[in-house]
């Protein structure tokens, strides 16, 4: 079989020696008999899975121990709704920085439990810019401060973090976790939806500092609060079997390969390939994100009209490079170049755009 360049936003790429694997063990598992997603999640087997994912994740971003590391469900969408309900509470006060259509989504949600007040809002610039990280202040009283380290759609991606004080900063990393290194210790609480950068969907990671957890109302669902994943190590419930285990693959393979320093130069020098052509060819093409806030993660461009964006997207496609059409509510194109993204696939994409625009200019 011919693979295909994943480009899509999500679900993304992922490496293929991790899909090689989990095809390799799926029906036996290390010689166990059964395959790992029908074995009891209370057992030895599943249970070595389990920590080993947790403990190569707090390894890889240096998790200082007063963290937990959480294995949830349901998205990084129910996180719009746990967060503030577990550290803000009904009629309680939060701030955001609205940079864009995920952080208004987890803005909206925050509303209907509390009072919000918006730090920043990008509207003015159609949200293709950020606010200087050391401007970003808390407001007085606030539970926490939000914002999205980088937005899938927009294409634009926070550099360095504001510092919030006693106000803990809360951040949505789903499309860009483990690209990078972090000082945890600047957060509250991190989530990620997986599915973009460190495996498939059915997982979300949350990050949280112990004393937050605390936080909750005592009349919280069970699941919904954070203390009853923190007591069981993510066990509370049936966990998403599959796709931790293949987010420990990636993660091994991560370790593997130098850890987040030599993901972080390997993504900073495939993002350079895209925006160099962006650049070279700026009478073609066009990237409207601020220079100083471009994605590494979603490279977002668009061609001299709607017709010449479908014939990219349509060419591409005939080459065997998939997903690069942009979010229908902006349109346009995007190169979503995640950790598991090879270099040698975003080369043939520079490659075609140089053709391309040659060829159409």
């Amino acid at each position: 079989m011919a693979r295909k360049i994943n480009f899509f936003a999500g679900p993304s790429v992922l490496p293929v020696e991790v899909l090689e694997e989990l095809g390799k063990e799926m029906v036996d598992f290390k010689g166990s008999g059964l395959s790992l997603v029908e074995t009891s999640h209370r057992s030895a087997t599943y249970d070595e899975v389990h920590m080993g994912a947790l403990n190569l994740f707090r390894e890889l971003l240096q998790v200082p121990d007063n963290y937990k590391i959480l294995f949830l469900q349901g998205g990084a969408t129910l996180q719009f709704s746990m967060i503030p309900l577990n550290l803000m509470g009904q009629g309680g006060t939060c701030d955001f920085v609205n940079s864009g259509a995920w952080a208004k989504k987890a803005l909206a949600d925050a509303k209907k439990i509390g009072n919000v007040n918006v730090v920043w809002d990008g509207k003015d610039s159609s949200y293709m810019t950020l606010p200087e990280a050391a401007s970003v202040k808390p407001s007085a009283g606030s539970s926490y401060l939000h914002l999205t380290s980088n937005e899938t759609i927009g294409g634009v991606q926070w550099k360095e973090f504001p510092k919030t004080g006693d106000v803990p900063l809360v951040a949505d990393m789903s499309s860009d976790i483990l690209c990078r290194p972090l000082n945890v210790n600047d957060f509250g609480l991190i989530y990620a939806g997986a599915q973009k950068n460190i495996g498939p969907s059915g997982l979300t990671v949350v990050i949280v500092r112990d004393d937050l957890i605390e936080r909750h109302a005592d009349e919280l669902t069970a699941y919904m609060a954070y203390k009853t994943h923190a007591e069981k190590d993510s066990l509370y419930n049936t966990p998403g079997v599959f796709p931790i285990w293949a987010m420990e693959l990636v993660l091994k393979r991560m370790k593997s390969l130098g850890g987040l320093d030599a993901f972080e130069k390997m993504n900073q020098e495939k993002a350079d390939l895209l925006y160099n052509v962006i650049s070279q060819y700026s009478d073609f093409y066009n990237c409207p994100v601020d220079e100083k806030y471009r994605s590494v993660m979603n490279v977002v461009f668009t061609t001299p009209g709607e017709e010449t964006d479908k014939a990219f997207v349509a060419q591409a496609a005939e080459k065997g490079m998939l997903g690069l059409k942009g979010h229908r509510s902006v349109g346009g194109c995007r190169a979503s170049i995640y950790n598991s993204m090879t270099k040698e696939g975003v080369e043939t994409l520079a490659s075609f755009m140089e053709d391309f625009a040659k060829a159409n200019s």
